[in-house]
């Protein structure tokens, strides 16, 4: 068996602070062993919470392995998270600018240096009133279809019960139940060598999303919209 990823000083220091962040909540992992103990994969995640990254980062930390997220560039210039965040080797996002296609390209060089890469397609936390996923950005889709790497969908939910910034809500005690639910990888066999039109990538994106809202239909126990919320920006 693997044993755990080397991570450094900066994750050493992202562990010190989210470990014990992740410890608010009472943890639930289901299909853990999805994740591979070594070599590449693409997780794709939905995103509820300012919280996410955190328990997300210890989530795959404890699967032996150091998470990459892909981040917005605000949430990396924050001043002690963004830079723990950073040097713990997360790329920041910096969509609408001439930096943009600079994510993509690390995150692709990542993926081939076989580390496990971490993402939310929805750019943002959704801001659906009932949490559900919102439609999504398609730079998940090329990042799948460049790189024959395992793309694992994981549905997280709890979060925003403890931390909803955009609702003024922290909620500490009672402790909630954060889950973490992995899917089986997707079978994007049908998708590769085809060309990259802009309807192909929105497919596939669609695609990923949906095996992570049937993830988290599951956790939840309820049915998900039959259409997204809300349009990506």
């Amino acid at each position: 068996m693997a044993g755990r990823e080397k991570g450094g000083f900066w994750v050493g220091a992202a562990a010190v602070l989210f470990y014990p962040v992740s410890w608010i909540g009472r943890r639930v992992y289901t299909g853990a062993e999805r994740i591979p103990r070594e070599g590449p994969a693409l997780v794709v995640m939905n995103h509820v919470s300012h919280m996410d990254p955190a328990v997300d980062a210890v989530f795959i930390h404890r699967q032996k392995r150091v998470p990459r997220f892909l981040a917005k560039d605000s949430l990396a210039r924050t001043p002690i998270f963004g830079k723990i965040l950073v040097g713990a080797g997360s790329i920041p996002v910096y969509r609408g600018s001439a930096q943009a296609g600079d994510s993509l390209r690390a995150a692709h060089q990542a993926l081939q240096e076989g580390k496990v890469v971490v993402i939310y397609p929805e750019g943002t936390i959704t801001r659906d009133p009932n949490g559900w996923p919102k439609r999504s950005h398609t730079g998940v889709a090329r990042l799948a279809l460049d790189n024959d790497v395992p793309v694992i969908p994981v549905a997280r939910w709890g979060t925003q019960q403890i931390l909803d910034f955009y609702h003024k809500k922290v909620r500490l005690v009672p402790r909630t139940t954060v889950t973490h639910a992995v899917g089986e990888p997707v079978d994007l066999s049908a998708y590769r060598g085809k060309p990259q039109t802009g309807p192909l990538l929105r497919e596939v994106t669609e695609l990923l999303m949906e095996r992570v809202t049937e993830l988290l239909a599951d956790v939840r126990g309820e049915q998900p919209p039959a259409r997204k919320p809300e349009a990506a920006d």
